[in-house]
């Protein structure tokens, strides 16, 4: 799941922020709302969690493998919740902020254990956690995301509007169209590889373009989403 993560950080933000709380809390959550799989690509340079395949062209949702013990399997995602959620607390000096980073990160895993990878306890050795479907049925997977993203999202701009909170309807697509992208990026490659899809030929590429694409696509949406939301134009 990519798009809906982001969209819990929104839900976080809208009722935990106030007046006493700096504009980094919206930016705190998007980057918590997506710590797991940040820690991934972090695992992965490190050598601990190698992905493949390397070449972002041959990657479908489907054929990309990654035994991701320290960034999302069951023993580590809990000591990063309670990590992260004392690191909340700590941060911004409220409870409630920390809860809802906690919430955050262990949102993001129960989404991934329904519609994700397969992931396991601690291990490939132990029991599997989750559904796997990105393995065995990718365009469910989706569908899941894109269900659940529409519902954040109605959420998000209803309770908006209940405090009075105006928007262009510019920045309203703004938002939207990010969301759009993430579920058409999965969609794209969920099955068909971007090499067969337009028609690229077979070259060897010096280095490993997967991770490296996806970490600089998942702070580009951070970036951008925190940027938009922050700027609540008058309604046109």
């Amino acid at each position: 799941m990519l798009a809906g993560h982001f969209a819990t950080a929104l839900i976080a933000e809208q009722h935990t922020a106030g007046r006493r709380f700096p504009t980094s809390l919206l930016g705190w959550y998007l980057v918590v709302s997506q710590l797991p799989d940040l820690l991934w690509f972090v695992f992965h340079f490190l050598g601990f969690e190698p992905t493949e395949p390397r070449d972002l062209f041959d990657t479908t949702l489907q054929s990309m493998s990654a035994e991701l013990v320290f960034s999302h399997h069951l023993v580590p995602i809990l000591g990063w919740t309670a990590l992260l959620g004392v690191l909340g607390t700590l941060l911004f000096r409220s409870r409630r902020v920390g809860l809802a980073t906690a919430a955050l990160v262990g949102v993001h895993a129960l989404m991934d254990y329904l519609s994700g990878h397969p992931h396991h306890v601690f291990g490939a050795d132990t029991p599997e956690v989750g559904l796997g479907l990105y393995d065995s049925a990718p365009y469910i997977a989706i569908a899941i995301e894109a269900v659940v993203t529409v519902v954040l999202l109605v959420w998000f701009f209803r309770e908006e509007q209940q405090r009075g909170i105006a928007r262009s309807a510019g920045n309203r697509r703004a938002i939207i169209g990010l969301f759009v992208f993430g579920i058409v990026f999965l969609l794209a490659t969920a099955t068909t590889s971007m090499r067969e899809l337009l028609g690229l030929p077979t070259f060897d590429l010096p280095i490993g373009t997967t991770v490296p694409t996806l970490t600089v696509t998942y702070l580009g949406m951070a970036a951008f989403l925190w940027a938009t939301v922050r700027r609540q134009d008058a309604a046109s």
